[in-house]
């Protein structure tokens, strides 16, 4: 019996060769990119501003040689390296207080907890520069520092070093607490229930468990921190501490050079936030290797990707 399904040779239409040839290598797909033409318009714009801000200042009453000259001056780079010291200082500072006062807000105890809301809602509250002052001016009311176990002129514990120190550090941890409070809650509760069903302490599991979790989170805002505090420590220059920017007036003062000493100090100041962000950057990657499928591309990478978008497909032939 034969099936209805079957054909005979004789059944089947004759094939055309070339539908053969066709079929049996099909063409491939030219995929043609779309053009964005937004894309360069907005970057022709944006180059022609820039040229012509650049031009602006060129043609202003700025002496640039005065800018070279001094940008490597000795009380520039001291006064450079004071601003990175007490940046630093001040960010370990902050970063310590942080910690703690958010695992105090985040305890269930009462007297813990409103210590720290109440040290966060002050630090907080007042601007860092009536801080600063309010150290620099303390001797007004205590003239004496007296600890029992030590004793001294409070203008003589009062350097301008520890005004700055002390004023930048306790608000840069207001700041932190809130930062370091949030990337601990954003980790899940059934982490800490875990730990503790596996016997661990809660301090252990704060150190061990919790906060490693969280310095995801906690990453990108303390770095965004550490380069608004790299550039607040200005403020310091009015508690008489010798840092880039006054060592920049101080230079301007005498020198009649008070647009170039400033610009000398915007070029310092653009110098070291852009080499903590880049530091920033890949402490980011490093974190975010646990929670994204593919890293984001490091700096070289995307400006090797840039360039490749300038070259045309070959056409296959």
């Amino acid at each position: 019996m034969t099936d209805k399904f079957d054909k005979t040779p004789a059944d089947e239409p004759p094939r055309d060769p070339a539908v053969v040839e066709v079929a049996s290598h099909p063409e491939q797909i030219k995929a043609i990119p779309v053009r964005h033409w937004g894309r360069w318009i907005s970057g022709v714009l944006v180059v022609a501003l820039l040229a012509l801000l650049v031009y602006s200042f060129s043609q202003g009453d700025v002496n640039w040689d005065t800018v070279g000259d001094l940008i490597f001056d000795p009380r520039i780079v001291t006064g450079m390296w004071h601003t990175l010291l007490i940046s630093v200082l001040s960010m370990l500072i902050g970063l310590a207080l942080g910690v703690l006062f958010a695992v105090m807000r985040l305890s269930k105890n009462p007297v813990t907890g409103a210590v720290a809301w109440l040290y966060i809602w002050f630090f907080r509250g007042t601007p860092v520069y009536v801080q600063l002052l309010l150290w620099f001016n303390l001797a007004l009311i205590f003239p004496v520092l007296n600890l029992g176990f030590y004793k001294d002129e409070m203008v003589d514990v009062m350097t301008p070093f520890m005004v700055a120190l002390l004023g930048l550090g306790l608000n840069e941890g207001a700041y932190m607490a809130e930062i370091v409070r949030a990337g601990i809650q954003s980790v899940d509760e059934g982490q800490t229930e875990a730990s503790h069903a596996l016997g661990m302490s809660n301090s252990r599991t704060m150190r061990r468990i919790v906060l490693p979790q969280a310095m995801r989170v906690i990453v990108p805002p303390t770095g965004n921190e550490f380069i608004n505090l790299l550039k607040t420590s200005s403020l310091v220059s009015a508690v008489q501490y010798t840092d880039l920017l006054r060592a920049a007036t101080n230079i301007g003062s005498t020198s009649f050079a008070v647009m170039e000493l400033l610009l000398v100090a915007s070029v310092w100041y653009l110098a070291l936030t852009s080499v903590f962000s880049v530091g920033q950057y890949y402490v980011e990657r490093h974190y975010a290797r646990g929670s994204l499928r593919s890293l984001p591309l490091t700096p070289f990478q995307k400006i090797k990707a840039n360039l490749t978008r300038f070259r045309r497909p070959e056409v296959a032939r």
